[in-house]
C-alpha cells in the first residue's frame, strides 16, 4: 500500500503540502495562543473564502482555465487584507477585537458563498475549500505552499525573540525599544499566510485547529516557549501526514480526520497528565503524613 501511495502523483503532492502545513501552522499558532487570540485564524479563514470566490470570478473574466487557478492568490490577498484590517481595528478603532473577528466570520463566509455561486462554482467546489480536499491539490498549489511556508518559518523562527516579547508583554516590548505596531501587523500577516497555506489540507472552517490544537497539546507537555513550538511542529507534521495516509485507505475528509485526531491526542494527553498529577499529589500527601507521624 505504501509503495502504491508514494507512486501516485496526487499523494506525492498531498504529502508535500501536509508536511509543510504541519511544520508551519503551529509556529504561528504558538504566538496566537500566547496572545490570547486563538480564534484569529478562524476569522481570517472565513474571509479567505471570499478571496477564493474573487479568484474564481477573475479566472472567468480573463478566460483562465481551470476556474480555480486564481483561487489561492485570491485567498492570499483577501487573508492579508482581513488580517491587517482586524489588527488596525483592534489597535485604533473603538470596536473590540472580538467584534472585529465576528464581522470577519459572518461577512467573510457569507460573501464567499454568494460570490462562488455567481462565479459558477458548485457545491463540491465549495465543500473542498470549506473542509479541505487533497484531491484538488495541484502542482501550482505545492509551489504556493512551499514559498508561503518558507516565509512563515523564516519570520516565526527568525524573529522568535521579539515576537515572544510582544506576545508575552506588549508594554515591556514597547519599553524595550521594539516597534510593537510593526510586529503586531507582522503577526497578522503571517497568520494570514498560514491560513492560505493550510486551507487546501483542512479547509477554511477547520484551519484554526491545525494552528492551535498542536500548541495546546505541546503546552501540556512543555512549559518552555521554544520547546512548545518545536513539539507543536512535530505533532502537526505527524498528524497531518498520518491523517492523509489514513484517508488514502479509508474514504473520509482529510481535514476532518486530522482535526479529530488532534483533539483525540489532546484529550488523551490531558488525561495522562491529570493522572500523573494526581499520583504526585497522593505521594506528597503520604510523605507529609509520614513526617507528621515521625
Amino acid at each position: 500500500m505504501i509503495l502504491d501511495m508514494l507512486s501516485s502523483p496526487l499523494m506525492q503532492r498531498g504529502l508535500i503540502v501536509a508536511v509543510l502545513v504541519g511544520l508551519s501552522a503551529p509556529v504561528v499558532g504558538t504566538y496566537l495562543v500566547q496572545r490570547g487570540m486563538a480564534l484569529m485564524g478562524d476569522g481570517i479563514g472565513h474571509i479567505s473564502l471570499t478571496g477564493v470566490a474573487i479568484g474564481w470570478l477573475a479566472a472567468g473574466w480573463f478566460g483562465i482555465s481551470p476556474n480555480d487557478a486564481l483561487a489561492i492568490p485570491g485567498a492570499i490577498v483577501a487573508s492579508l487584507t482581513g488580517a491587517i484590517l482586524i489588527e488596525v481595528i483592534r489597535t485604533y478603532g473603538r470596536t473590540s477585537g472580538d467584534v472585529a473577528l465576528a464581522m470577519l466570520f459572518y461577512g467573510g463566509i457569507a460573501g464567499g458563498v454568494l460570490l462562488i455561486r455567481i462565479a459558477g462554482g458548485t457545491t463540491t467546489n465549495l465543500t473542498s475549500y470549506l473542509f479541505g480536499s487533497i484531491a484538488t491539490v495541484s502542482t501550482s498549489d505545492v509551489y504556493y505552499t512551499a514559498v508561503l511556508a518558507t516565509l512563515i518559518l523564516l519570520v516565526g523562527i527568525g524573529l522568535r525573540g521579539p515576537l515572544f516579547s510582544l506576545s508575552n508583554d506588549d508594554e515591556f516590548a514597547r519599553t524595550s525599544g521594539l516597534s510593537a505596531r510593526v510586529l503586531n501587523i507582522l503577526v497578522a500577516v503571517v497568520a494570514a499566510l498560514t491560513v492560505s497555506v493550510s486551507m487546501r489540507v483542512v479547509g477554511v472552517l477547520l484551519v484554526s485547529a491545525i494552528m492551535i490544537v498542536p500548541v495546546a497539546i505541546a503546552q501540556l507537555i512543555s512549559h518552555s516557549f521554544v520547546w512548545t513550538m518545536r513539539i507543536a511542529q512535530l505533532i502537526g507534521m505527524v498528524v497531518c501526514v498520518g491523517g492523509l495516509v489514513l484517508t488514502y485507505k479509508v474514504p473520509s475528509s482529510p481535514g476532518a480526520t486530522i482535526v479529530v485526531a488532534l483533539i483525540g491526542i489532546y484529550a488523551v494527553t490531558a488525561l495522562i497528565r491529570a493522572g500523573a498529577g494526581l499520583r504526585l499529589r497522593r505521594g506528597a500527601e503520604r510523605n507529609t503524613q509520614c513526617l507528621t507521624h515521625v
